[in-house]
């Protein structure tokens, strides 16, 4: 009888001893995974273009903003009054000087034409008959067969015919210049507006018509604009001296300035409100394509040729008030570095101070990269649209961000695949209590049995 209690409490301290030895195996398998260093990302070396600070001979430029002005513009009125009988242009049409543009009903003016040289006829014949009469009393005075006072009236009389012929030899001009103003020509060759007054309309003579169209010259063509003071002083003064500054222009919907000319004159004084002054630079426009009006974009030089060192525009970074590029160093590290920029030339920024020939600077790809960073770092030649160098092509760019994104996916990959280690070995973990509490079991079991 005393045997089978035995067996019990055996039972009893077995279970109890297995227990512990898997609770210590789990404290240990707990500490040793925790122990277990953790894998570290691997790291990605940003890949960036850079390229070397460009330093030339380049001429000092300077930006205004103007409009074109046509050297001749004229508003077309009738000098004298009449129906309208023909229009003998198209609206918007280039015509030369001297083309008839309009023609007022010219009979009126033809018949005054008429009537005013017969009366030069009549004034003729008067004066021709005083002038004989005259003559023949100049011989009759010689033998005193005359009166002196007879003779002073034959005198007269001829001068007075001859004065009536230059009085109406005139007015047969001014009806003959009216009978000209009926055609209506083009002052100066350009390009005409369309026909505010039209066929059948009877129109007023005199400064205060309305004006029957606008004519304007082709080429070459004004573009005015306001220069500062300084600009003034430094380059365009020099127009006093004769000296021949060069402008450029361009419009709108140009990047660049595709044609050049010459400042043409400056206005007389400077205006103190603005602290500017008006300027007229004349260029040529033989192809048309430059109106009046259009917006212009005039770009002032004149400064002698000097040394400059010039990046990219689009590599220099604003930190606030700051400008900055980040530069890379001979071990491929990157700097950050504050510059002092100037003037655009060409795609290029002249930069003043903060960089010196031959440093490396970050052009595309400085998204990626932060001061003190290791990159990969690809060569690629300044962008210059002048010189004819372009910045890297888009293709180019597309496949590095591409390899870019692809290396982040497999470090996030990497990352997500690290954590799932764990819960296996949790699940070994787990493994031992499952097979502890089936111990607990057949015990209890085994002893109730």
């Amino acid at each position: 009888m005393s045997v089978f209690p035995l067996s019990r409490s055996k039972l009893a301290v077995a279970a109890l001893a297995v227990i512990v030895i898997a609770g210590l195996g789990t404290f240990g398998a707990i500490r040793v995974d925790a122990r277990a260093p953790a894998q570290s990302a691997p790291t990605i070396v940003p890949e960036v273009d850079v390229a070397t600070v460009v330093q030339k001979t380049i001429t000092d430029w300077q930006t205004y903003s103007g409009r074109l002005q046509a050297v001749e513009k004229v508003d077309v009125r009738p000098l004298v009054s009449g129906t309208i009988v023909s229009v003998n242009f198209q609206d918007g049409a280039l015509v030369k000087k001297g083309d008839v543009l309009f023609v007022i009903d010219p009979r009126p003016y033809q018949a005054e034409v008429d009537r005013a040289a017969a009366q030069l006829a009549a004034a003729q014949s008067r004066a021709g008959y005083a002038q004989s009469d005259w003559e023949r009393a100049q011989r009759l005075i010689g033998d005193n067969a005359i009166a002196k006072r007879d003779y002073d009236e034959k005198q007269n009389g001829a001068r007075e015919a001859s004065a009536n012929v230059k009085a109406a030899q005139a007015a047969l001009e001014a009806a003959q210049i009216n009978l000209g103003y009926t055609k209506i020509v083009a002052p100066v060759s350009g390009r005409v507006s369309r026909a505010e007054i039209t066929l059948g309309n009877v129109v007023n003579a005199g400064a205060s018509a309305a004006p029957l169209t606008t004519l304007v010259s082709v080429s070459p063509i004004y573009a005015e604009f306001d220069a500062d003071e300084q600009t003034y002083l430094q380059y365009i003064s020099q127009v006093k001296n004769d000296s021949k500054v060069p402008v450029e222009l361009g419009l709108a919907n140009e990047s660049g300035y595709s044609r050049k000319g010459t400042i043409q004159s400056v206005d007389n004084r400077l205006d103190t409100s603005s602290g500017t002054i008006r300027v007229r630079a004349r260029f040529d426009n033989t192809d048309g394509a430059l109106v009046p009006g259009l917006y212009a974009r005039v770009k002032v030089g004149g400064s002698e040729p000097h040394s400059a060192l010039l990046i990219d525009d689009a590599a220099i970074g604003t930190d606030q008030d700051k400008k900055f590029v980040f530069v890379v160093d001979k071990d491929d590290h990157v700097v950050y570095r504050e510059v002092q920029v100037g003037n655009l030339q060409g795609n290029l920024r002249v930069v003043k101070g903060g960089l010196q020939a031959g440093d490396r600077i970050v052009v595309n790809g400085t998204q990626r990269v932060r001061p003190g960073a290791q990159v990969r770092a690809h060569m690629v030649p300044m962008g210059d649209g002048d010189a004819g160098s372009a910045p890297v092509a888009d293709d180019a760019q597309a496949d590095k961000a591409a390899q870019l994104d692809a290396a982040s996916k497999q470090k996030h990959a990497d990352t997500q695949a690290q954590p799932e280690a764990q819960p296996k070995t949790q699940a070994k973990a787990q493994a031992k209590p499952q097979t502890q509490a089936q111990a607990q079991q057949h015990a209890k079991s085994h002893k109730d049995s």
